[in-house]
């Protein structure tokens, strides 16, 4: 909204719509009332001009549409906003619930600690009274009793006794840090408890936390599923209706008195709700209704007729198939099998499809299937491949188209998500889901490095050494010890109590060896068969001739 609607202006005009509503018998919330005036203004129907300031008969105007849009209670888009208004208020993920009870509680046991802190006991009866407001402390603390309980006291007293004698009350007293201290204590004794219980032996005040649960968490999960099932089927049926009153008006002209469209918005705004409630409870549910834009496969099913009980999270491709990424030069399409976190993208709009929003006016559920369009960082999902080749030819011109959409219906700015162009009119826990980061598409690709073997200049010492003994070798080779010579004195007083010794090298031993070389040769035998081949008469004769010369001829 315009600078010229003053905050004294806007807490004046509010004040008097919620005394006006009052009057006819409805009390509503402050919260609801600046949303509903807020949104009365933003609607371009009603035909406020925020660029100049407000007359007193447009501000009458504008509480007059205030208090009978809030006194409408037939209009589904009333029920919304008080559905949106509320849960917004009243509901906080697990983190922001455990932080609040702990703040709480701390705040309650603040006079507790400070009386535990600053006494200074002196006698035996003050030490035994800060004991037993220790015990107080860590029993309250823990949440597993009550003081009142004789049986709770005596387990906590026996537990802490164990860690923390009543002897070691003055050393308590004495530190620096007790606050921290106290809050170890606690969380010492408490799992002391909790580890008897579990053994056996006590902790009959504890309650059964794990079976608490297991009873009651499965009860509560039928009941929300059991709601998704009833929504998804109403949703279903209501943008069957609103496709056939688009195609054929003149047929279904009685149907345009049940405000449709504002009733669709209501079941896919209590199925988001109903999907965050189901988040909470076990694995995140994945849903076009779910928290930080994620997709619910059973709804792509559904549209194509199948079952989506027992099916499995993947998108289904049943109608058409995917975009063409050569049909388009700049713009940038992301698919399961090129983007490595697919399913972890946020999409804009709750996950449903970002063309049939604004042309439509429907919330259909998009199919990451067909292929989701990143356009200025953001990613987007559509129904059919038709819808998304016409989303992508001028994406920014829809995306207007939904941003008046949502001003025309207000519930549609917490459905779709619209933070970032309604922050203004937002309440709270809205406005900080929108400063979130969006996640980034990461992209797939094949890649390879080379690295130098060595890519800095060698630093090697050649004079570094790590042989002890060759240090030795080194180091008496600068001393020259050789050439020095040791000596020792004595006194009078000094040669009765201790040693003295001389060092000496001791002379070279030196020897001297001979060898004479002598050899002989003796004449090599030369001995020679005749008539072996034999001859012409029958009888072979053999003739031995030896030619060896004698020894002494050689």
């Amino acid at each position: 909204m315009s600078g010229e609607l003053s905050d004294s202006v806007l807490k004046g005009i509010i004040r008097k719509v919620g005394l006006d509503c009052a009057a006819q018998g409805q009390a509503l919330s402050e919260t609801l009332v600046a949303f509903m005036v807020k949104a009365v203004v933003l609607d371009p129907r009603n035909d406020f001009n925020m660029d100049q300031i407000l007359t007193e008969k447009d501000m009458q105007n504008l509480i007059q549409l205030c208090v009978t849009r809030l006194l409408d209670t037939t209009n589904p888009s009333l029920s919304t906003i008080k559905m949106q208004v509320y849960f917004d208020m009243n509901y906080a993920n697990r983190a922001e619930l455990l932080h609040e009870q702990q703040r709480v509680l701390e705040g309650k046991l603040a006079p507790m600690v400070r009386g535990i802190t600053d006494s200074c006991p002196r006698v035996q009866e003050e030490m035994e009274k800060v004991y037993q407001n220790i015990v107080t402390y860590v029993l309250l603390r823990s949440g597993l009793g009550s003081p009142t309980d004789i049986e709770a006291v005596r387990e906590v007293t026996a537990a802490l006794q164990s860690v923390f004698p009543q002897r070691e009350i003055t050393t308590f007293i004495s530190l620096k840090d007790k606050e921290q201290q106290l809050k170890n204590l606690a969380m010492l004794v408490t799992g002391i408890r909790l580890y008897n219980k579990e053994c056996g032996n006590g902790g009959r005040t504890i309650d059964d936390l794990p079976a608490i649960l297991n009873e009651a968490i499965p009860s509560a999960t039928q009941t929300v599923d059991e709601g998704l099932n009833t929504c998804r089927m109403l949703a279903h049926k209501y943008t069957a209706l609103l496709e056939s009153m688009q195609e054929h008006p003149h047929r279904y002209m009685q149907l345009s008195s049940f405000k449709l469209k504002e009733a669709l918005f209501h079941v896919r705004q209590y199925e988001a709700f109903l999907c965050i409630l189901l988040e909470a409870e076990h694995e995140p549910a994945v849903c076009p209704g779910g928290q930080e834009g994620q997709w619910h496969p059973g709804l792509y099913q559904e549209q194509c007729g199948q079952q989506n009980e027992g099916s499995d999270p993947s998108p289904v491709l049943c109608v058409g198939t995917r975009v063409t990424v050569s049909d388009f030069k700049n713009q940038e399409w992301l698919f399961p099998e090129t983007t490595d976190n697919f399913n972890q993208l946020v999409i804009q709009y709750r996950s449903f499809c970002a063309h049939a929003i604004g042309v439509k006016g429907l919330t259909l559920p998009g199919n990451p299937a067909i292929g989701i369009l990143k356009h200025k960082g953001k990613c987007y999902v559509f129904s059919s491949k038709e819808a998304a080749y016409t989303f992508a030819q001028d994406p920014d011109k829809f995306i207007q188209l939904n941003v008046e959409k949502a001003q025309e219906y207000a519930e549609l700015i917490q459905l779709l998500e619209l933070h970032h162009q309604f922050e203004y009119l937002l309440p709270h826990a809205q406005a900080r889901i929108a400063d979130k980061c969006l996640m980034k598409p990461i992209a797939k690709c094949d890649s390879s490095t080379q690295t130098d073997t060595h890519i800095l200049p060698p630093t090697i010492v050649r004079s570094y050494e790590w042989n002890e003994w060759e240090l030795r070798r080194k180091a008496i080779k600068l001393a020259n010890l050789r050439r020095k010579l040791t000596h020792s004195m004595q006194t009078d007083l000094s040669h009765m109590k201790r040693e003295n010794f001389t060092q000496v090298y001791l002379p070279k031993a030196v020897g001297t060896q001979t060898k004479r070389d002598n050899s002989s040769n003796v004449p090599k035998p030369q001995i020679f068969l005749k008539g072996l081949r034999g001859g012409s008469s029958p009888t072979t004769h053999m003739v031995k001739v030896d030619l060896t010369r004698a020894v002494d001829e050689t």
